[in-house]
């Protein structure tokens, strides 16, 4: 009889865990071809980012926690890589899988490439590769970088995944496009949406609000744009209440978010806008549901624009770069900076209906997971 494989999975920040939940309940399918082990980094450690998630995705608990907490980029990429490098020495695992583009995942990434079995390293696979900003500024796009050259396997999610790594020097048989597990989970748990109580729980009516999510650094930690974000929201709610006077604004409030907003005293101004709702962070299923029956939603999240595309629901992406071109090129994104004018003008067509439509990308069908866990079948 053949030993199974024992496969351990990374995760560390809430859009890991549902890209990893399909992938899970794949793998259970096969147990016995794989034993899979599932490491949480505790790079965000607050319930409301973490547990509630696994709770929600129905995904086991994680087998191994790191603990690794909060800390500057080195601080929290050395944490988990000293205790990562434990677990592999102790695991010994076949195949390591890591997620997007995290400090959990260059981390993890790190200590593969250094753990060598035999005549070559421990092979390292990277869900969510090739994707790129092409703007260095951001720390995930550094973490993407060196994950996809350390990686033995790249998942891929869109077709420009692919020629970027191309571009990259990097060897075509290394690469598969798979499609987008998060979408996977969306198709998976959409029943468990329609059983969410949220729009009771705040007062809200379908198609009666907008929804904002904003965490990025670059949002949040500078004040100067943090001001305008504030500004923008501001003027959103009044476009949007012109329309109609009940409009709300639903912003579930990242905790990087409010620190950042009480440091710069801004929390008083952000929450005097007009039919502005704050909340907690929001789990999976709550959160889903809000997005469904919304009008719109204005985010600095990638993978919300992912979510709005599938939905179809209108995206308005605060930033100057993006990595996920299909949810722009064929989808309902759109990428608007921090220019509040051109919010105004999207929120405009959108009231209007002269809005895009938007397509669902092919690879967008559900089934990202299974083709990675063939692809696993193969390799192991």
């Amino acid at each position: 009889m053949k030993r199974k494989k024992k496969i351990i999975s990374v995760v560390g920040a809430r859009p890991n865990f549902m890209k990893l939940a399909p992938i899970e309940l794949e793998l259970q399918k096969h147990k016995n071809l794989f034993t899979h082990l599932i490491v949480h980094t505790g790079q965000h450690y607050d319930y409301r980012l973490s547990s509630i998630f696994f709770r929600d995705l129905n995904l086991p608990q994680p087998h191994i926690f790191l603990g690794a907490g909060s800390g500057t980029h080195a601080e929290q990429t050395a944490k988990i890589m000293t205790e990562f490098e434990n677990v592999v020495l102790k695991e010994k695992p076949d195949l390591v899988i890591v997620f997007g583009d995290i400090n959990s995942t260059i981390a993890c990434a790190l200590v593969c490439s250094k753990i060598h079995y035999n005549s070559g390293t421990l092979p390292l696979a990277h869900v969510e590769a090739g994707l790129r900003s092409f703007d260095r500024t951001m720390p995930e796009e550094i973490n993407r970088i060196v994950t996809d050259s350390l990686s033995e396997i790249l998942f891929i999610t869109e077709p420009v995944g692919v020629k970027n790594l191309l571009a990259e020097g990097i060897d075509k048989k290394k690469m598969y496009l798979v499609g987008d597990t998060m979408i996977d989970s969306l198709i998976y748990y959409r029943s468990k949406f329609e059983s969410s109580k949220i729009l009771n729980k705040l007062g809200l009516n379908k198609q009666n609000y907008l929804i904002s999510t904003i965490h990025r650094p670059v949002n949040v930690d500078n004040k100067n744009n943090f001001n305008k974000i504030i500004s923008i929201l501001n003027s959103t709610a009044k476009t949007a209440q012109n329309y109609n006077p009940d409009t709300k604004i639903v912003l579930p409030i990242h905790p990087r978010t409010l620190k950042m907003a009480e440091k710069f005293s801004l929390l008083k101004k952000l929450k005097g806008i007009k039919n502005l709702i704050t909340v907690e962070p929001l789990g999976y299923t709550d959160f889903i549901k809000l997005l469904m029956d919304s009008i719109l939603v204005i985010t600095d999240s990638g993978g919300i624009q992912e979510e709005a595309t599938f939905l179809k629901i209108p995206c308005l992406t605060l930033r100057n770069t993006f990595e996920r071109q299909d949810t722009i090129n064929l989808g309902t994104n759109s990428l608007c900076g921090l220019d509040e004018r051109i919010v105004i003008n999207k929120l405009t067509e959108i009231y209007k209906g002269k809005y895009k439509k938007g397509k669902i990308p092919q690879l967008m069908d559900g089934k990202a997971s299974r083709r990675i866990v063939n692809v696993l079948k193969n390799a192991l």
